[in-house]
């Protein structure tokens, strides 16, 4: 229990590279009363285990002047612009003295004492932040591109190039104020979420009508929202009918119309009529804020590339410092080279081995993607998630409630008696009316649209299994499934008759039949309704290179046949119960392939957690699906599951090309050194060139739309 009391989340302003959050939270995790503490880059926020104060973590931080805010005091964390920063203008007084030093080094010559001083303020200034960090890393023995970064320019400096020293710190106090910036590009995708619900609601209490600040408001309170404004809370419609815009949690772009006992969510748009709303959740449980905790975890969860290239960083930095050190002594040392020529290849090889490009390489594009993907209405839960779907080669789909609506409809209904269509389906619903059964709902709905008349019954009973009984105007009549009347009637079903049914349950439809105990006189045919969406949402995925897609179903075999074949699906299960499902699942993921499994996140729960991925359906709807699944696609609209796996397969792509990228240019660069053809400025000038080039094809993952 004192796990959970002390665990506290804070928000951190100012972090500006990946290094310098690890740093951090090692830093805190060494303050006093302090168990455990886990930074998250990507939401740029902090969990504690223990009870620091706020100045402590801010010293823990001092290094790089971070300010720690209470998670829920997010909206009130002031941004500011890019150009006003300290540091922005840091690097515009050092570039001054760059420029000062340059023009002196052209009067009185580059080992001129004013060009030197002028140098020296350049350096200074513009690598304050940098010098900072890395001489305590020094000290510390732990090696990271700002280590690298200070030995280069310190070494520069001490060989009497303060020229190009100068210039290595202006370009990369440019190059870290870019990557802030590019991170600070991609959360804001978040941002935008968190802005979306209002931070109070008019609520109706006793007599009065009060603002009152979200914090405040309870469960069970009346929530009066007016057109055009958006809704605080979520909760359930009590009063009033409209259309809500909920585009901001499902992606969906067509307004949905709500009636009473409707339930609407935080951050949708009231568009046209007056509502009253009992509210049903307190504003830390809303589905929205659901969604932006569940975003921000999903980007501190490290996808499989990102952990490869911080293992990799681990080694590689300490090997490119060693390798440095021996460029600049070994050849001097051993073969009478010129001393000043070997140490100045060495920090250039310092210089240009720094990580910066392929440390940002992975989680720019993960933060921007999972990002546009919860903009669209889909909460992707992790990086790993996002890579996974990237790869899949099957998609599984459970039937009911995902390919189809879930909700039966009556699709024919057939009288054997000429001319008296309305009259019998008026004594099926008046039977129907006191039924359980989820088929009674589907003629209740029918009747309703033929505006059939409803009488009153008597003796109404249910025939386990068979169907039900009831009398309407002293007459007994029987609904049921055809076996019934194949038991009443003393001669059977009639062979015409009989060819009917078998032809309509060939099309995947459940037959009833409305009767006496001597006459059929109705034929009710009953199917789940399939989604408009589902036929094309397949062709797009087969279109895609999906390899295979199957459907999953406890229904009849002929049924899932029909449903099958209407929607193009590759390969149908049908008659499974759920852990079917999941043998099957696990069976596709035998031979390696990468399966995602489909479901509305209830009974498909085990099927969904044996899958590579899991998406649920409807996640704004079911916190089931929330919880249980890898991917929830928040309306319930499958057309998102093609956006979602071309988003994944694109930012898969971006990935790879940045480590690739990233990679080639330092090997590049380390090439040159050889014939000496590497200068200090060429050398940070490819790195910064490199990091600016992942950053900004990380940020093309915003462009992917639906």
């Amino acid at each position: 229990m004192e796990q959970v009391q002390d665990k506290k989340v804070y928000r951190v302003q100012g972090f500006t590279c990946a290094s310098c959050a690890a740093q951090f939270e090692e830093n805190v995790k060494k303050l006093p009363g302090v168990r455990d503490a886990k930074v998250n880059f990507g939401a740029s926020k902090i969990t504690v285990y223990g009870n620091p104060s706020i100045q402590d973590l801010e010293k823990a931080g001092a290094f790089e002047n971070l300010k720690i805010y209470p998670e829920n005091q997010e909206v009130r964390m002031e941004r500011e612009p890019f150009w006003k920063r300290r540091e922005t203008i840091q690097v515009g007084v050092s570039l001054v003295f760059l420029i000062v030093g340059w023009l002196m080094g052209e009067s009185y010559g580059e080992k001129s004492i004013p060009s030197v001083v002028s140098y020296l303020l350049s350096m200074l200034i513009g690598g304050y932040a940098l010098f900072r960090k890395g001489l305590l890393n020094l000290v510390r023995l732990q090696f990271d591109m700002y280590t690298l970064m200070t030995i280069a320019i310190l070494g520069a400096a001490t060989i009497g190039e303060w020229g190009e020293g100068a210039t290595v710190v202006i370009l990369f106090a440019i190059s870290e104020a870019l990557e802030t910036y590019s991170m600070d590009k991609a959360r804001q995708s978040i941002r935008t979420l968190m802005d979306i619900a209002p931070k109070q609601a008019l609520i109706r209490r006793g007599d009065e009508e009060i603002m009152v600040p979200v914090d405040e408001i309870q469960i069970g309170d009346i929530m009066i929202v007016k057109p055009g404004q958006k809704l605080a809370m979520d909760g359930v419609v009590v009063k009033g009918s409209s259309s809500i815009n909920q585009a901001p949690i499902t992606g969906e772009s067509i307004p949905v119309a709500k009636n009473v006992g409707d339930e609407v969510y935080a951050g949708t748009l009231n568009e046209e009529g007056l509502l009253e709303v009992k509210v049903t959740k307190r504003v830390e449980d809303t589905t929205i804020a659901k969604v932006i905790h569940l975003v921000e975890e999903a980007q501190a969860e490290r996808a499989p590339s990102q952990a490869f290239v911080d293992r990799f960083a681990k080694i590689y930095t300490p090997a490119i410092l060693v390798a440095g050190f021996l460029v600049a002594v070994v050849p001097p040392l051993f073969f009478q080279a010129d001393w000043g020529d070997w140490i100045y290849r060495g920090l250039a090889l310092l210089v240009v081995g720094c990580p910066c490009a392929l440390v940002v390489s992975t989680p720019v594009s993960i933060v921007t993607a999972i990002g546009n993907a919860a903009r669209n209405g889909v909460l992707i839960k992790g990086g790993i998630h996002l890579e996974e779907a990237g790869a899949l080669s099957i998609i599984a789909f459970d039937k009911t409630g995902t390919l189809t609506r879930g909700v039966p409809v009556v699709t024919d209904f057939i009288s054997l008696v000429p001319n008296k269509e309305k009259e019998f389906l008026g004594i099926a619903v008046s039977i129907e009316k006191n039924s359980q059964h989820p088929l009674a709902s589907a003629i209740l709905r029918k009747a309703e649209e033929e505006a059939a008349p409803i009488q009153e019954v008597e003796d109404f009973t249910s025939l386990t299994g068979k169907g039900v009984q009831a009398k309407v105007n002293g007459v007994l009549y029987y609904i049921g499934s055809p076996g019934l009347f194949e038991e009443l009637l003393p001669a059977g079903i009639p062979d015409e008759t009989k060819k009917t049914i078998l032809d309509l349950q060939k099309q995947g439809k459940t037959v009833m039949v409305l009767g006496t105990e001597i006459e059929m006189l109705a034929l009710i045919a009953v199917a789940d309704e399939v989604r408009e969406s589902s036929k094309e949402v397949i062709q797009r995925l087969h279109e895609l290179g999906i390899k295979k897609t199957v459907m999953l179903t406890g229904d009849n075999r002929a049924t899932a046949e029909a449903i099958g074949k209407q929607l193009g699906v590759g390969e149908v299960q049908a008659e499974l119960l759920p852990q079917d499902k999941l043998e099957f699942i696990k069976q596709l993921r035998s031979d390696g392939s990468k399966v995602a499994m489909v479901g509305d996140g209830v009974n498909d729960a085990p099927a969904l957690a044996a899958s590579t991925v899991g998406i649920a359906m409807g996640g704004a709807g079911t916190d089931t699906a929330l919880e249980t699944a890898d991917i929830a696609l928040m309306a319930d609209d499958l057309k998102k599951l093609p956006f979602t796996i071309r988003l994944s397969r694109q930012a898969l792509r971006i990935i790879k090309q940045n480590i690739t990228f990233s990679l080639a240019i330092k090997a590049i660069a380390l090439l040159l050194i050889v014939p000496g053809w590497l200068t200090l400025w060429m050398a940070i000038f490819a790195d910064m060139g490199a990091t600016l080039i992942v950053t900004l094809n990380g940020l093309r993952l915003l462009k992917v739309k639906e």
